[in-house]
């Protein structure tokens, strides 16, 4: 998917809502443990609710991972489901990868190619040569942790290179990087003061910004600090979404919270553009 398809669902939605799928066996309706996949059939009624008021799904491969084998078919499944029947929708692997050479190559190979994912997350620490094969795909977005919304952010985030924070730096260096024009950036909503500066340096980046409801985020604060001249955000919600209910209920539930972030979302779109 281009930035432009992206930007032109947001428009079309009035929406630029992220929806975390982070499936824990242990929080969803007991009566989908039943089912021959709970995580694919979760997932499904998620999407379905919500899929008119999100524009993005972002899946945490973690909480698929530690399934094992049946954890990584309904994730395949989850994105083929988007894929064939909401096709305008931005995928994000959170995966957090970050390796060089030859395994970032694989890596975005799995997420690119094997699981059409539009996107991953990508850690910068080993550098240019862990963050470049995934640039290399065509139309396919990598998503480098820059700032990101946990406490223990500030242990090496936050701290000064020759005077420069080192998210800073490391948001001014990607940008060097061949094909930087698919980069785009996780920044935590629980870091909002920060975004003026960050939008000094990638003013149009999108940002993924996870952090706004359980973790305490403002979303009036990350976007009077972070919205862009083409939004350039994409706000991720998962608990405070895909939780609201663990009873019959909880797809409607889910709707009725994203519906509240979107609503949120068009009136902050309407005063700005």
């Amino acid at each position: 998917m281009t930035t432009q398809q992206l930007l032109e669902q947001i428009q079309r939605k009035k929406s630029f809502l992220c929806v975390g799928l982070d499936v824990d066996l242990t929080k969803i309706p007991a009566f989908l443990l039943e089912e021959e996949d709970p995580i694919f059939s979760f997932n499904k009624a998620i999407i379905d609710a919500t899929h008119d008021l999100a524009v993005a799904y972002k899946p945490n491969i973690a909480f698929f991972e530690a399934y094992g084998i049946k954890g990584w078919e309904s994730l395949k499944k989850t994105i083929a489901y988007i894929k064939e029947n909401y096709p305008d929708l931005f995928t994000i692997a959170d995966a957090k990868r970050g390796d060089i050479g030859n395994t970032a190559s694989m890596y975005a190979q799995a997420f690119f190619e094997d699981m059409a994912f539009d996107s991953v997350t990508v850690a910068p620490y080993m550098g240019k040569d862990s963050v470049e094969p995934f640039l290399a795909f065509e139309n396919k977005h990598t998503i480098l942790l820059a700032l990101t919304s946990n406490e223990g952010a500030f242990d090496f985030q936050t701290k000064l290179i020759d005077g420069e924070p080192l998210y800073k730096k490391v948001i001014q260096t990607s940008q060097t990087y061949k094909n930087a024009a698919n980069l785009m950036y996780v920044v935590g909503a629980t870091k909002a003061e920060y975004f003026k500066d960050i939008r000094q340096v990638v003013p149009n980046s999108f940002l993924l910004v996870p952090g706004v409801g359980a973790q305490g985020g403002s979303l009036r604060d990350v976007c009077q600090y972070g919205l862009a001249d083409n939004v350039g955000l994409l706000i991720n919600s998962s608990r405070g979404i895909i939780y609201a209910s663990n009873q019959a209920d909880f797809a409607a539930r889910a709707r009725e919270e994203a519906l509240k972030m979107q609503s949120e979302m068009q009136a902050i779109l309407n005063d700005r553009f």
